[in-house]
């Protein structure tokens, strides 16, 4: 009831307005307003009226173009980049340091017997070198070969390709009855391929190579991930170079360290890594002052004697700067130290800080990333690399039914092998050279809103000096081994400087290009400018824009009230009845009015009526007749005009 009544109160105020029509409220506004060009559509004659019609019409348009650009602007969110530079004392990067072999051959030898012995056949056929034997495949293990073999294919008639089996069409077909490959195929002619098969056999693809070289490299190192997969990580750490036999001497500053300041995990490419200065359990080292002197020095033996002679073919120590806490994603960002050589690595630190949603595609601690971060475990930072390898992870277990052994596991889940799930390798390489996948995660995972990069300077000279060489290497292998005798050599010998070149650190910051006062201020401004306009005009503007609604709806309100009236005074053909006839009607029950003047389709008047109540009648002036009440009213309103 109060709202309807709030509702009444509101129109009746609203029809003392400017006008009751349209046109009235048009011409109040442009009397009005303080917006430059109305006025003069009024004030003017008929053809500067129309002249300042159509100036004004043209204005408004540019207004709203030149608004629509910048809110567009606005819209796009970009950003500006800020470059500051500070100095303080600042925290040493986190250093990661692993081997380029992943194990030492005399550990691992026993798992890869027979994929060594098939290697060296695969090289012979290769190399189209006669065998010492003529029996010298028949000890070889073919299992591992069904799997994965390689193939040359003879490209001389490119129309008409011949895929040649470098161990015949049968895997118990000798060397012997079969042609050396190089007898029938020369360098020129034919190409190294690995052909890849699922659903037994029946679905085959071709990865080609330009070399044997690579062909054979990936080939090996794709068997060996079978075959390390299906071992325990325990056993795999006890196949890896240990801290203490790696890492021979250690300065930090002024402070000596051991192997025993250093962090271990099991990295699949490289092995055991150790990794100093993590910030995991205790608190992260401050640098005292820039220069060699205030650095990390490290004097490291790779044992490169003991490489797996197939799988590693680089010789160095792998090495990574990064911030406290994160993982070393170290294959994809890492870099080398050359045995036999003193590298000295000066650093300078780059702070990153985007600004974040919506203006940078960045998150602050992965929370808002939908793929699951597989090296949570490790308790580390969030990183776009530990997305993105947990991405294809999740892909390659969702479409190969197993997980690659270079990345973590989810739980529940398993390892891909040639035993238990023979078609992964086919499906490994087509994920990894699908496009679509490399895309969807890519637009999946984000970039650190927070990041701290480190650029190095990298130095090399030899050491140790040919002069020095004799007595250093006895006093570290007497410090290791505890012999007389020289157990190092210039070949496993790596020593490290890392340190800060300055203090100065760079700051690169983003920050919004077009913020809400830039767009106010434009707005404003071309406003002002192009109809000499304000905010108090919109005001105005807006204003007009309600009277316009409250107008339509008072005419609809009408349109629907008249319509209403017209419908009730349909059902009512004849006059409406006298004082007298209601009277008639509220004593005598029997009564009936006369109907004979009504129309035949006009319902007749109800003959039931309720009992009354008891009371006195109203008095009999038949002069009196009822009317309509909007009748009355309309009576009213043509008299007041």
């Amino acid at each position: 009831m109060h709202v309807k009544k709030f509702l009444l109160k509101g129109l009746h105020r609203l029809q003392k307005g400017p006008g009751y029509t349209y046109k009235e409220l048009l011409v109040w506004y442009c009397n009005n307003t303080n917006t430059h060009g109305p006025k003069r559509i009024i004030c003017e004659g008929p053809k500067k009226k129309a002249a300042w019609f159509l100036i004004t019409l043209l204005f408004a348009a540019l207004v709203c173009w030149q608004w629509g650009v910048f809110i567009k602007t606005y819209l796009s969110w970009e950003v500006s980049v800020s470059l500051s530079i500070g100095f303080k004392t600042m925290d040493f990067p986190a250093i990661t340091i692993c081997n380029s072999s992943p194990f030492q051959y005399s550990k691992a030898k026993h798992l890869l017997k027979d994929l060594d012995e098939l290697m060296e056949a695969v090289l012979e056929r290769i190399l189209a070198l006669e065998p010492n034997h003529a029996n010298a495949t028949s000890t070889l293990n073919f299992t591992i070969w069904n799997h994965t073999p390689l193939v040359l294919i003879n490209e001389q008639d490119p129309r008409h390709p011949v895929v040649l089996d470098l161990f015949g069409n049968s895997p118990n077909e000798s060397a012997s009855s079969s042609l050396a490959p190089g007898k029938i195929c020369n360098a020129q002619g034919c190409k190294v391929a690995m052909r890849l098969c699922s659903h037994n056999g029946t679905v085959c693809t071709f990865r080609n190579f330009t070399s044997a070289t690579q062909a054979v490299t990936e080939w090996y190192a794709l068997q060996a991930t079978n075959i390390f997969s299906q071992v325990p990580l325990q056993e795999l750490v006890e196949m890896g170079y240990p801290a203490k036999r790696m890492i021979l001497a250690c300065l930090f500053g002024t402070e000596p360290c051991s192997y025993r300041n250093f962090t271990s995990i099991f990295y699949p490419d490289y092995g055991n890594c150790y990794i100093f200065n993590w910030g995991m359990l205790e608190k992260a080292l401050p640098s005292a002052n820039p220069g060699t002197e205030f650095g990390l020095k490290l004097i490291l033996d790779i044992g490169q004697e003991d490489y797996v002679p197939y799988l590693t073919s680089t010789a160095g120590a792998r090495l990574m700067l990064h911030e406290q806490r994160t993982y070393p994603f170290i294959r994809e960002e890492g870099i080398y130290a050359m045995s036999g050589t003193e590298t000295s690595i000066g650093v300078l630190v780059d702070k990153l800080q985007r600004k974040g949603e919506p203006y940078s595609p960045c998150t602050m601690n992965g929370s808002d990333v939908a793929i699951r971060n597989l090296y949570s475990k490790y308790n580390t930072t969030y990183s776009i690399q530990a997305c993105l390898h947990s991405c294809f992870q999740d892909h390659m277990i969702h479409n190969c039914s197993c997980g690659h052994y270079l990345y973590p596991l989810p739980p529940g889940e398993r390892y891909c092998n040639n035993q238990d799930f023979p078609d992964w390798a086919h499906c490994y390489f087509d994920l990894r050279m699908s496009v679509a996948q490399r895309e969807t995660c890519i637009n999946m995972c984000k970039e650190s809103c927070n990041d701290t990069q480190y650029k190095m300077t990298i130095s090399m000279a030899d050491w140790p000096s040919e002069a020095s060489e004799d007595w250093i290497f006895h006093v570290l292998s007497q410090e290791r081994d505890h012999s007389t005798n020289i157990t190092l050599s210039r070949k496993g010998a790596v020593k490290l400087n890392i340190y800060f070149q300055e203090f100065n650190y760079r700051t690169i910051e983003e920050s919004p290009a077009n913020n809400i006062v830039w767009l106010l201020s434009n707005l404003g401004g071309q406003f002002g400018f192009w109809m000499g306009g304000s905010v108090l005009c919109l005001v105005e503007f807006g204003e007009i824009i309600i009277d316009f609604v409250w107008i339509t709806i008072i005419k609809l309100v009408a349109f629907f009230k008249g319509l209403r009236q017209k419908r009730a005074q349909a059902s009512y053909a004849g006059p409406p009845p006298t004082v007298a006839e209601l009277v008639e009607a509220h004593t005598n029950f029997g009564f009936q009015p006369d109907t004979t003047n009504c129309s035949p389709h006009t319902e007749p008047y109800p003959s039931e009526q309720t009992s009354p109540i008891p009371g006195t009648p109203p008095p009999n002036y038949d002069s009196l007749r009822l009317q309509p009440l909007d009748t009355v009213e309309s009576d009213s309103e043509g008299n007041a005009v």
